[in-house]
């Protein structure tokens, strides 16, 4: 029961986090699951969030795999309704709210900042797994052609991940 409310609490304060989309509550994730309550070690914590990354929907449905790991079923139903719920009804206020402010002088400066703390929270949360996952020269030539490839052409991710996949079998034993 002890877990099953720290879980709870710990992923309702991520929720509030979530400006910007589910990386950027990465990186205090990590210190809250890692860290502080040591549910996971590290690289656990970034094989959750890849199988988000290759999954159907949220890439924060990952954290029904944490709630699972520490707390079983009960716990994956727990972390999801705790991390979603809240910024799902903050969102919906705030929405609501926002419609009524529109000749508000604020409101402009607010999005324009908002905007400028979601690309910082975001680039934490990239910052965090690079620290993770980017071990060795195998791995950072790997990230750095996708990246290039990625920012020079538009092309679709899934050959990327692909090739990505095989060089990671080639590389990686």
């Amino acid at each position: 029961m002890k877990e099953m409310i720290g879980l709870i609490g710990v992923f309702s304060y991520l929720s509030l986090l979530t400006i910007g989309g589910g990386m950027a509550a990465f990186p205090e994730m990590k210190t809250m699951t890692v860290d502080i309550f040591h549910w996971l070690t590290k690289e656990q914590l970034v094989h959750l969030y890849s199988i988000g990354q290759m999954a159907p929907g949220p890439n924060m449905m990952m954290i029904a795999g944490i709630g699972e790991w520490v707390a079983g079923p009960a716990g994956a139903i727990a972390v999801t309704l705790a991390f979603f719920l809240p910024s799902g009804l903050l969102t919906l206020w705030v929405g609501r709210m926002w419609e009524k402010l529109t000749d508000w002088p604020w409101r402009a400066s607010i999005q324009r900042a908002l905007s400028v703390v979601s690309i910082g929270l975001l680039l934490g949360g990239v910052i965090s797994i690079g620290k993770v996952v980017l071990v060795g020269w195998h791995s950072i030539a790997i990230a750095t052609l996708v990246f290039g490839v990625l920012m020079a052409t538009s092309m679709n991710p899934l050959p990327l991940m692909l090739a990505s996949a095989v060089a990671g079998m080639l590389f990686f034993r």
